[in-house]
């Protein structure tokens, strides 16, 4: 099987039922299975700021699956769980982004492999370096990313208490 990390988001509420439903919804998949899973963070929106603050997580899964495939079951999991893509970096009851899959580089028009702002995401890396902290990015350690985040950056990111 191979090793694949998805990164999930969501802001508007049930937002941890959400995240839920999207954890079981990949663990109901014949060809995934799930490795790991960070602690729940709650964020700060990035880009568009003008909505609620977002909860965000990391889920390390095997999987028998194509990276395309993958993505499939990812967009069908957003479409069962009511996401609505209107507002770019807006609002949304679930996003699951694949971020690595196998050590693997890929682009085409609808997947990018690394995802091209992970390294950029504090809400991204700290869940990630949860499950994953000597897997490597573009050369250097997921530890080494988050160790390279501005400090605002890191303050947005604070583990969730339920």
């Amino acid at each position: 099987m191979i090793d694949a990390f998805i990164a999930l988001g969501t802001n508007i509420e049930p937002r941890e039922n959400h995240l839920y439903q999207a954890i079981k919804s990949l663990q109901d998949h014949e060809a995934i299975e799930l490795a790991s899973q960070s602690s729940i963070y709650e964020t700060d929106p990035v880009g568009y700021t003008d909505q609620a603050d977002f909860l965000n997580m990391v889920v390390h899964v095997k999987v028998n699956l194509s990276p395309h495939e993958l993505l499939w079951v990812c967009q069908s999991i957003e479409q069962q769980l009511g996401r609505k893509r209107t507002v770019r970096f807006g609002p949304r009851s679930i996003d699951l982004d694949i971020l690595l899959f196998n050590h693997q580089s890929m682009e085409t028009d609808d997947l990018t492999i690394p995802h091209p702002r992970m390294l950029e995401r504090a809400f991204v890396l700290i869940p990630l370096k949860e499950v994953a902290p000597k897997v490597k990015v573009n050369g250097r350690f997921v530890t080494d990313w988050v160790e390279s985040l501005p400090d605002d950056d890191l303050a947005g990111v604070r583990v969730y208490n339920e």
